[in-house]
C-alpha cells in the first residue's frame, strides 16, 4: 500500500468502465468495498473549482437575513465600534486559519467530509461524526428554512394586508404554525430541495449569485438610507459604549467566541466543497477574500444601514427584511424581500443540507445516495417543528452552545490526526477498504481514540452549558467549541500511543 493522494483525474476510466463500474462526479476503483462506496462519496474525477467559487460560497454562507442580524447585534454590546471591528476581524481570522486546515485533507483527497474522518475514526468509524454533524445540520435547516419563511410572510403581509387572520396560529394554526407560516415554510422547502436535487454544478452557479446579489441590494438600501438621512446619520457605534479599556476585554472575547460559534458548523464540514477546489492554493485565496476580506465590508455594511434607521425610521432595526419593509415602495419591498429569501435558501443550502447528504450516505452508501441523504435531511427538519424551537429562547441558547460543545471535539480530533498523527500522508484507497490490512480497519469498526476524545471533549465541554447556576459557567459556556476542541485535539493525541495508532499510520 503505497501513501497517496486522489488519483489523477481520469486516470484509471478505461478501466472503471470496463469493469461495469459508473462514471460519475466520483471516481471507483476496482476493489473498493461498495459497503463504503458510491459515486458521491469517492474521490473526485475532476476539481475544477476556482478562488471566486469558494469566495462566493463564503458570500452565501454569511449574507442571510440571521448573519445581518447576528453582525448588528455585536455593535449593541456596550462597547465602542472599532473594539466591535477588532472583535470581528480577530475572529473571522480564527475561522479562516481553521478552514484552511480543514480544506486540505479533503481538497488533496477529494472526499468530502465524513470519508476523510475515516482515516481519524476508522472506516465504520467515521459514522460517529458524521452522524453528529448530520443532526445538527438538520435542526439549522429547518431553523433557517422557517426563519426565511418568516421574512416572506412579512413582506406578504405588507402587500396584502387581507391576509393578516391566515398570520394568527390561533385562527388558523397547526402544530404551532400559522396557515400563511404553512405556506410559505412548503414553499422554500420545495425551492432549496428542486435547488439541491439538479446537482453540485448548479448549486455552484446558485452560489455564486446569491452573495453577489445580497451586496447589490444592501448597497442600494444602505443608498437610499444615506439619501433620507444624510451621511451625518451614520453612526459606528450602535448604543451606548460602556466597556472601556481592560474592562471592554471580557466582552470582547465573548464576540470573538460568538464569530467563531457561529461559523463552527460550515467550518467542520468545509472539506465538502474544498474537495472541488483544483489547487490547495485557489482553495485559500477564495478563504482569504470571502471571510476576512467579505466579512469585514459584510460588518461595516450592517452597522452602517443599521444606524441609518434611526433617523430614517426612529428606530434602530437590525433585520434588513423589516428595514426594506418600510420603504414606501412596493417595487423595492419585494426586490429586497425576494433577494434576502434567496440569500437564506443560500446559506441553508451551503451550510445544512449538503452537510448531511454526504454524512447520511456516508452511514449506508448502496442504499443512501447524496440525493436520498439530502432528502432524509430535508424531511427532518419539518418533523422537528423548527418554529418551535426557534420561539423558546431557551432552547436556542442551549441549541448554540450544544452546537459547539459536540462540533469542538469533531474538529480537534480530525486535526491532530492529519496534521500530527498521519504527517498529512493518507491513503485515499485504504479509506475505501474493510480489508484487515488496512489502515484504517479496526477490529471494532472504529479507532477507540478517535471516539474516547471525542467523548471526553464534548462530556467536558458541555458541563457549563447544563450547570448554569455555577459560578462563572454562564461566561465559561460561551468557549464551548473552544473547549471542546482543545480537549478533542489533546486527548486523542495523548491516546494515539495508547491504542497503537501510530503503527496503522505506518508509512509502507
Amino acid at each position: 500500500m503505497a501513501d497517496t493522494t486522489i488519483t489523477p483525474a481520469g486516470e484509471h476510466a478505461d478501466i472503471i468502465e470496463a469493469a461495469g463500474h459508473p462514471v460519475g462526479g466520483g471516481l471507483i476503483k476496482p476493489g473498493y468495498d461498495p459497503r463504503l462506496t458510491n459515486e458521491d462519496l469517492a474521490p473526485l474525477r475532476k476539481q475544477s473549482w476556482g478562488s471566486y467559487n469558494i469566495f462566493a460560497f463564503w458570500m452565501s454562507d454569511v449574507h442571510s437575513v440571521g448573519g445581518y442580524v447576528t453582525a448588528g447585534s455585536l455593535f449593541a454590546l456596550g462597547l465602542s465600534s472599532w473594539q466591535v471591528l477588532v472583535a470581528l476581524v480577530v475572529g473571522i481570522t480564527i475561522v479562516y486559519f481553521f478552514c484552511n486546515l480543514v480544506a486540505r485533507p479533503s481538497q488533496v483527497t477529494g472526499v468530502p467530509y465524513p470519508v476523510i474522518n475515516r482515516s481519524a475514526f476508522g472506516v465504520l468509524g467515521a459514522n460517529v461524526p458524521a452522524i453528529i454533524r448530520g443532526l445538527i445540520a438538520v435542526a439549522w435547516y429547518g431553523i433557517q428554512t422557517y426563519l426565511a419563511s418568516a421574512a416572506l410572510d412579512v413582506v406578504i403581509l405588507k402587500l396584502f394586508p387581507s391576509l393578516m387572520p391566515y398570520a394568527d396560529v390561533n385562527q388558523y394554526g397547526f402544530l404551532g404554525l400559522p396557515l400563511l407560516g404553512w405556506c410559505t415554510y412548503a414553499l422554500l422547502w420545495v425551492l432549496q430541495a428542486a435547488v439541491f436535487w439538479t446537482g453540485m454544478e448548479t448549486i455552484r452557479r446558485f452560489i455564486d449569485f446569491c452573495g453577489p446579489a445580497v451586496y447589490v441590494v444592501m448597497f442600494l438600501l444602505c443608498g437610499y438610507l444615506i439619501w433620507k438621512a444624510g451621511f451625518g446619520g451614520i453612526d459606528l457605534s450602535l448604543g451606548d459604549v460602556k466597556y472601556h479599556g481592560w474592562d471592554a476585554l471580557p466582552i470582547m472575547l465573548g464576540a470573538i467566541a460568538l464569530v467563531v460559534s457561529y461559523f463552527s458548523g460550515p467550518m467542520l464540514n468545509f472539506g465538502d466543497f474544498s474537495r472541488y477546489g483544483k489547487s490547495f492554493g485557489a482553495v485559500k485565496r477564495g478563504n482569504l477574500l470571502g471571510l476576512p476580506v467579505n466579512f469585514l465590508v459584510f460588518s461595516l455594511l450592517v452597522v452602517i444601514t443599521a444606524s441609518l434607521t434611526i433617523p430614517v425610521f426612529g428606530e434602530l432595526i437590525t433585520d434588513p427584511v423589516a428595514t426594506v419593509s418600510r420603504i414606501d415602495s412596493t417595487f423595492a419591498i419585494v426586490l429586497g424581500a425576494l433577494t434576502f429569501t434567496i440569500a437564506t435558501i443560500g446559506i441553508n443550502i451551503v451550510a445544512n443540507f449538503i452537510s448531511p447528504a454526504f454524512d447520511f450516505s456516508n452511514v449506508s452508501p448502496q442504499r443512501i445516495s447524496w440525493r436520498a441523504g439530502g432528502m432524509i435531511a430535508a424531511v427532518g427538519s419539518v418533523l422537528i417543528t423548527p418554529w418551535n424551537l426557534y420561539n423558546n429562547p431557551d432552547v436556542i441558547h442551549y441549541t448554540l452552545e450544544t452546537l459547539g460543545a459536540f462540533i469542538g471535539p469533531l474538529f480537534g480530533v480530525l486535526i491532530a490526526d492529519f496534521y500530527l498523527i498521519r504527517k498529512q500522508q493518507v491513503d485515499v484507497d485504504d479509506m475505501f477498504t474493510m480489508s484487515p490490512q488496512g489502515r484504517y480497519w479496526y477490529k471494532k469498526g472504529y479507532n477507540p481514540a478517535a471516539v474516547l476524545a471525542t467523548a471526553v471533549g464534548a462530556v467536558i465541554a458541555m458541563i457549563p452549558v447544563l450547570w448554569t447556576g455555577g459560578p462563572g459557567m454562564h461566561t465559561i459556556a460561551q468557549y464551548s467549541w473552544f473547549i471542546g476542541c482543545g480537549l478533542g485535539f489533546a486527548v486523542y493525541h495523548l491516546l494515539v500511543p495508547v491504542y497503537k495508532v501510530r503503527e496503522l499510520s505506518r508509512v509502507a
